[in-house]
């Protein structure tokens, strides 16, 4: 049986002074060891929130990385700094760095072996706009993304990885996939995934879905064969959280 793992991406949210605050708030309520729990911080929060988890259950990750180790790469984070810190988890292209900050399927690939050379676990992300859904085109895209992103990655190495697939449309939005749309794709993931491998890897392999996850509709979504856990937004910043790592 997988482990589920359920993320909290707080995405620009959060002052180190704010960050402590929250992981003391939320410490006691995602006490869950049936769950791997993680809070994906920003870059100036790693230190304080590792220093306030000390002692729990929870893991603290990055979101986002540079895929060298050193150099003239102003404003990026090397994963050397990532690991010096303790970080365990990065999430890799997700659709905002996309969108915002025009990372393409191929930087998602070198981040990822970069990561996994490094012994950090990536949060691979990936999803369709609205407009891709409406076209019926959804799973090619996916599994574009996901061959693409485990391009040079081996069996062993993609074992270790997480892949968070998030609708784009539901991101933020307030929208959520229908379980069976969560499902669908995710089981098509593990599929894509047995086809680049074998059957034991995409059996090994964690998927999460994520978009406006709460504490209402998390069970449901976890309790689906190909739903490993959740990558939440928003809702990882109250403490709600603590109801969607403790779902059952």
């Amino acid at each position: 049986m997988r482990k589920k793992i359920v993320a909290g991406n707080w995405k620009m949210n959060m002052t180190p002074t704010q960050a402590v605050e929250l992981v003391n708030t939320l410490k006691p309520l995602v006490a869950n060891d049936e769950v791997d729990v993680v809070f994906c911080v920003p870059a100036i929060d790693i230190i304080p929130a590792m220093e306030a988890a000390k002692g729990t259950n929870i893991n603290i990750g990055a979101e986002n990385m540079y895929f060298e180790d050193s150099g003239a790469y102003t404003g990026e984070i090397s994963p050397k700094m990532l690991v010096d810190a303790g970080v365990k988890y990065v999430v890799i292209g997700h659709s905002e760095r996309r969108e915002y900050f025009a990372e393409t399927d191929e930087t998602v690939n070198k981040k990822v072996l970069k990561a996994l050379e490094h012994g950090i676990t990536p949060i691979i992300c990936c999803g369709e706009t609205l407009t891709q859904r409406e076209q019926g085109i959804t799973i090619d895209w996916i599994r574009q993304q996901i061959k693409i992103a485990f391009l040079n990655v081996t069996a062993d190495q993609a074992k270790t990885t997480v892949i968070a697939y998030e609708p784009i449309w539901a991101i933020g939005t307030g929208k959520t996939a229908t379980t069976e749309q969560a499902e669908e794709v995710c089981a098509a993931i593990r599929i894509c995934i047995g086809e680049i491998y074998d059957q034991a890897t995409a059996e090994a392999i964690r998927i999460q879905y994520g978009g406006s996850v709460n504490a209402g509709n998390a069970a449901e979504l976890f309790a689906q064969p190909d739903i490993d856990g959740g990558l939440v937004g928003g809702a990882s910043l109250k403490p709600d959280f603590g109801k969607i790592v403790c779902y059952k």
